[in-house]
């Protein structure tokens, strides 16, 4: 078999496997994401300016060196070279320093959670933009998203308009997750009690996909949705339709939504109660519950609270202790 034959038979394999890849992180249609993209790239072009000479010369020198080779040269008393420690000690130092300072300015500007200044590169955000907000809440095993701006949610399925930045919110009710669309920026993770923001942009029409990127249990890998980037014009048209089609997204109906299950198919409601995502987050759905914001402002300020105790006054999100009679009177 030819050199050249077994070579190719060689490169087979590697080449098939990659031809099932999709690059997304390589080639993404939102303007985070590709500052991203750059950034790694850039990154691996540096350190490969050190790795890629070490590997050549690393093979140079056992080739030069073999225990066959009599014609090279052999100086046992040779112990040091100036030129040689400057070599290579300077350039992978400088490589260091300029990776680091790379890095750590890449870091802040893309930091998520940073309001956009820009949507594209040389478009800034115009000042009379509003960013689209969008409520997300990660659920055992589906995701939840919430429009403020509009009075609708969804069950895996995102929509946003191109070239118009994107406000996330994001919580859980159960389990650590991770909202990751690769085409739009890097993920965040979801945890419940808590809030974490993401800022991003899509420059492009499409479908794209979205998951969580963090193991959540034996229902992980249904957990997907579909991202859609469209224009203004059928952006409104998804959200009238959503409008239209819709069911009505109550604390029964989230108690429902809200038990695990897998694949769950996209729904959409026309719409839901207006503090569902703060008591989702504060982890006071039900009626009842005490919201998590409450009670750390008691324990914030507990000597107004004793006060409040004490002269009958109910605690924020407790209960009424005193009897129906006795608040008619009272009001």
């Amino acid at each position: 078999m030819s050199a050249k034959r077994l070579r190719g038979l060689l490169l087979f394999p590697p080449a098939l496997m990659l031809g099932g890849c999709n690059l997304v992180l390589l080639h993404p249609a939102g303007d985070v994401a590709r500052q991203q993209s750059d950034l790694m790239i850039a990154s691996v072009i540096l350190m490969s300016l050190i790795i890629v000479p070490v590997l050549i010369a690393t093979g140079v020198i056992a080739w030069r060196y073999r225990a066959t080779n009599k014609d090279a040269e052999y100086d046992p008393e040779w112990d040091h070279s100036t030129q040689f420690e400057l070599v290579v000690w300077a350039a992978p130092l400088l490589i260091i320093v300029v990776l680091g300072a790379m890095t750590w300015i890449g870091t802040h500007q893309l930091d998520p959670y940073r309001s956009l200044t820009r949507i594209a590169a040389g478009r800034p955000v115009a000042a009379d933009i509003r960013p689209l907000e969008v409520e997300v809440v990660s659920l055992d095993w589906k995701w939840l998203f919430f429009y403020p701006q509009y009075g609708i949610a969804t069950v895996n399925e995102l929509a946003a308009p191109v070239d118009v930045p994107i406000h996330f919110k994001l919580t859980s009710t159960e389990t650590m997750n991770a909202f990751f669309v690769p085409s739009l920026a890097g993920m965040i993770y979801t945890m419940p009690g808590m809030q974490t923001v993401l800022n991003a942009v899509i420059n492009k029409p499409g479908d794209f996909d979205g998951f969580s990127s963090n193991y959540s249990g034996h229902g992980f890998t249904d957990m997907r949705f579909r991202f859609h980037g469209m224009s203004r014009q059928d952006f409104d048209r998804w959200v009238a339709g959503v409008r239209a089609n819709g069911g009505d997204l109550d604390t029964r109906a989230f108690d429902r939504l809200n038990r695990p299950s897998r694949a769950e198919p996209v729904r959409h409601y026309a719409h839901f109660e207006a503090d569902l995502y703060h008591r989702i987050l504060d982890q006071c759905v039900d009626p009842g519950q005490v919201c998590m914001d409450q009670t750390m402002a008691i324990d914030a300020n507990p000597g107004h609270a004793a006060h409040r105790h004490s002269t009958g006054d109910a605690m924020p999100g407790a209960p009424s202790t005193t009897s129906p009679a006795h608040d008619a009177a009272t009001r």
